[in-house]
């Protein structure tokens, strides 16, 4: 205590001790209220009482012979940590509790403040005034230079000092001080903290080896407190002890404070540019000091600043925002994943306002500079950190929404392929011998994306368009596999891309895999003499397409599993056709025409969806369904779409999920109604239908054939209490145990072709869907837009508007021979005929010959006809009657 407080101290007449605690704060609210400076006195007054209590409960009253209960001087008082103190002063000072006289055998600095204190507020005289000009005519500015942190509370009585004073200032250079700093913005908003009555007993014997230091700062904690009358305590100055998924900080509490403050322009400004200053030192903090392991509420203040609803504003967008993003995209994974946690708990607005935010800062810089091959986008640091950081919110999204954990399918051991010397010559070692690559924060959380059945927001939305325009794709790749730190690629955000930019990551892996696979058979023909074959070579007869691709397939899948991730080449017997893509997409048409004829029994259709399902009482062996999946690897492999119709159920199983109820919807609707129907019955299941967990199905030739889902399932009724388990039960056999034989060899075969490819990484199932069948949309006028001419001919040639006059007349059928005739497949690629790049090309002058096609190269050669109507019915010939291929 100073002189000068010594002396007002001297000078103030004494209060009466008669009267209560917290009397002279209500006696300044009746009188005066609207006085400014009777309501500074009346927080000051505030401020004293619970000192005057903290010192009561940590040090006493000095009488040995003290009988209040709230004294640390009597006898049958439990000690308590500094910390406990302070909250129990205020909890005295609002219940107004019995304070005691100083002993006079207190002596010391602590017996003249509780003196001190004690005289309460005072008449005005030339000793007062001194002291209120000293302490209460500047309480702002005294009280915040002192101010560390904030709390709810202390934001509103400041807020509400500076509109009766019509001065912002003070508020502003607090937010602008407590915001600028990590350490105070880690210690703001905190939760309040109740102790327990055995927290407080565990911690009697620490405050007794508490130094004075440490108590002056329990001390201020408690002055902190006087500004917050009505609110709860500050909480611990020390950092609590939190649960994996618990944090420190008062979510609600941040909002409220953002939702009064934000209206005004001034006060945004301060949080703006206080951003600014902090986010380079939290940088710092998260790179080279290791911040988030010794603290981590140091998580906190991303918490608190990614509240603020107006960072997405085209004022944040330049500076401010960036600077955050980098320092956010610091954070140690177990730290990102604690916020995916936290998050996760969010609802789907706030979800999606902070991907908007994100979003917004990526879309800016992308249309803001000039990106090309030479200035890539990966080398902008603001795009690639606000990348990782949208994958943070990324996977909230994942984990909040609708997710099925459980029913994962049994991974196959697949042998994995020794290195031999020639491939570590060829720097072929494989990279990935435990499978595909898996995201890290995918295994910290132990979620993946597929386990998602409907997320918070579409997945659809974190697509950026802008970017994926910019994106070179070819150098991404290759930042992809060289895991440079210092390279930033896209594909490690695969939420980002949409599906062409994606397919188009994988059209280079492939082809990567091919020159690979090249490379190593031609050096194997030179070292040890065998026979060069630096293609998977199919040669088939068209009347026999089935029986020649299965057994030569067979025979490779054998004897050099490895063969089949080289190049496929297809030659039709008797054929003059050269497969430069073309023959291999028609290979493939034919055989999954022949596959899933309903002759064969392969698979069952079902009418009512038209769609495919695997048929359990199919006689093909396991090697059979095999090599289906062998062929639809490589139709991926090779980049040909195939014209096939699976429910999504099977491209979650070839994903590793099991099917379950849900998936019933789309592969048996009917038996799903039915389900549907016994779950919602609201009579007694078990007196009205009858049913047991014996269930019968029919095989190919009608025959009932009996299962039992549980053991003696003949014996046991469905009841209302069992029945989730009966359909649940139901669900796993038709979708998974009937067909377990059949899918896993199908499976199987798939991955012989994909297992080492980036495709589950990448892709979703119903990306998976659009990869193999392509699009079933198809706008010929983006076709239009994007073909281009050759040979003589333009856009603006007559014979061209009469062509597309003529195709855009046709029914859908026949766009389909068209489009067959043309691309060797009727199905538009993954993003639309938009993305097809067809080329029309002069083929002579008017003749009766027939239009031809390059169906490797997408390209027409169009005679020039002498009138729309000759052209018309040449060009429906020949889509109709197309079969085979010949040289020109």
């Amino acid at each position: 205590m100073n002189s000068d407080e010594k002396q007002d101290c001297e000078c103030a007449p004494p209060q009466a001790e008669a009267t209560p605690a917290g009397e002279h704060d209500r006696s300044l609210e009746e009188s005066d209220i609207e006085n400014p400076e009777a309501s500074r006195m009346k927080r000051a007054a505030a401020k004293h009482l619970i000192e005057r209590y903290y010192h009561q409960l940590t040090e006493g009253c000095g009488n040995e012979a003290c009988t209040n209960d709230f004294c640390a001087s009597c006898p049958g008082f439990c000690r308590m940590d500094n910390n406990a103190a302070a909250v129990k002063a205020l909890e005295l000072y609002k219940m107004n509790a019995k304070l005691c006289d100083p002993h006079p055998s207190k002596k010391g600095a602590s017996s003249a403040y509780l003196e001190n204190s004690a005289k309460g507020p005072r008449p005005k005289s030339a000793c007062s005034d001194r002291k209120m000009n000293h302490r209460d005519l500047h309480p702002i500015r005294d009280d915040l230079k002192d101010l560390n942190y904030l709390t709810e509370e202390k934001v509103y009585e400041i807020l509400d000092i500076c509109r009766e004073k019509e001065d912002y200032s003070p508020l502003i250079r607090v937010i602008g001080r407590i915001f600028s700093s990590a350490e105070g913005l880690v210690q703001s908003f905190r939760k309040a903290k109740h102790h327990t009555k055995e927290e407080l007993k565990s911690l009697q014997a620490k405050d007794e080896d508490k130094d004075e230091d440490e108590k002056e700062k329990a001390a201020c904690s408690a002055t902190a407190m006087a500004g917050a009358v009505e609110g709860a305590s500050e909480g611990d100055c020390s950092a609590q002890k939190l649960g994996p998924d618990e944090v420190s900080v008062d979510i609600d509490a941040v909002r409220r404070v953002y939702n009064r403050l934000l209206a005004n322009e001034k006060i945004e400004a301060a949080f703006l540019n206080a951003l600014v200053y902090l986010s380079p030192n939290v940088e710092c903090d998260l790179t080279y000091h290791n911040v988030y392991s010794r603290d981590p509420n140091y998580l906190n203040l991303f918490i608190i600043v990614m509240e603020n609803s107006n960072l997405h504003s085209p004022e944040y967008l330049e500076i401010a925002l960036p600077l955050f993003c980098k320092a956010m995209s610091k954070l140690p994974l177990p730290a990102q994943a604690k916020l995916v946690r936290l998050w996760s708990q969010y609802s789907a607005e706030q979800i999606r306002r902070m991907v908007e935010t994100f979003q917004q800062l990526i879309t800016y810089k992308v249309i803001s500079n000039e990106f090309n091959s030479r200035n890539l986008v990966n080398d902008d640091d603001a795009v690639a950190a606000a990348t990782k950081c949208l994958k943070i919110v990324y996977y909230a999204n994942v984990l909040g929404g609708d997710i099925d954990m459980g029913h994962n399918e049994e991974e196959d051991e697949e042998p994995v392929p020794e290195s031999s010397e020639l491939q570590e010559l060829l720097g072929e070692e494989r990279r990935n011998k435990k499978g595909p690559r898996v995201d890290p924060l995918e295994t910290e959380l132990g979620v993946k994306t597929n386990d998602c059945r409907r997320p918070l927001i579409p997945f659809e939305e974190f697509v950026n368009e802008p970017l994926n325009d910019v994106l070179e794709m070819d150098k991404d790749y290759t930042f992809f596999k060289v895991e440079t730190e210092n390279k930033f690629s896209f594909m490690t955000c695969p939420f980002i891309l949409n599906a062409v930019t994606k397919n188009l990551g994988l059209y280079y892996d492939n082809r990567i895999r091919m020159y690979s696979e090249r490379r190593i058979t031609v050096l194997y023909s030179l070292v040890q003499g065998q026979q060069l074959n630096p293609y998977l070579r199919l040669k088939v007869r068209r009347d026999h397409i089935i029986d020649d691709a299965l057994v030569r397939l067979e025979m490779i899948a054998m004897e050099n599993p490895a063969d089949l991730k080289k190049q496929l080449y297809v030659e039709f017997e008797g054929e003059q056709g050269v497969d430069e893509g073309g023959v291999s997409k028609e290979f493939f048409q034919l055989v999954v025409e022949e596959i899933f004829n309903p002759d064969i029994g392969m698979f069952a259709y079902d009418e009512s969806t038209k769609l495919f399902w695997f048929n359990p009482s199919s006689f093909e062996t396991e090697g059979q369904f095999t090599l289906i999946g062998i062929v639809l690897g490589l139709a991926i492999y090779n980049n040909c779409i195939l014209d096939v119709h699976f429910p999504m159920g099977v491209y979650r199983k070839l994903m590793g999920k099991n099917g379950t109820f849900r998936d019933l919807a789309d592969s048996h609707p009917i038996q799903h109604q039915s389900l549907k129907e016994l779950l919602e019955y609201e009579g007694s299941v078990e007196e009205d239908m009858m049913i047991t967990f014996q269930i019968s199905q029919t095989d190919i030739f009608g025959n009932p054939l009996m299962y039992d889902l549980k053991e003696n399932g003949d014996k046991i009724p469905v009841t209302n209490e069992n029945r989730k388990e009966f359909v649940a039960l139901y669900a796993d056999y038709i979708l998974n145990k009937s067909i377990e034989k059949q899918f896993k060899a199908f499976r199987r075969g798939f991955h012989m072709v994909t297992s080492e490819s980036p495709l589950k990484y990448l892709f979703r199932p119903e990306e998976i869907e659009l990869l193999i069948c392509g699009s079933r949309n198809l706008d010929f006028q983006a076709l239009e837009e994007t073909t281009e001419y050759d040979g003589g001919y333009t856009r603006e040639s007559h014979i061209i508007k009469d062509f597309w006059e003529t195709v855009h007349s046709f029914a859908e059928e026949q766009k389909r021979l068209f489009l067959q005739f043309t691309t060797g497949t009727d199905r538009a690629p993954v993003g639309g005929l938009g993305k097809l790049k067809m080329i029309i090309a002069k083929n002579g002058p008017d003749t009766d010959r027939l239009p031809t096609s390059h169906t490797c190269f997408n390209v027409l050669l169009l005679p020039e006809y002498s009138t729309k109507e000759k052209l018309k019915e040449r060009l429906l010939k020949a889509i109709t009657y197309a079969k085979g291929f010949g040289m020109l």
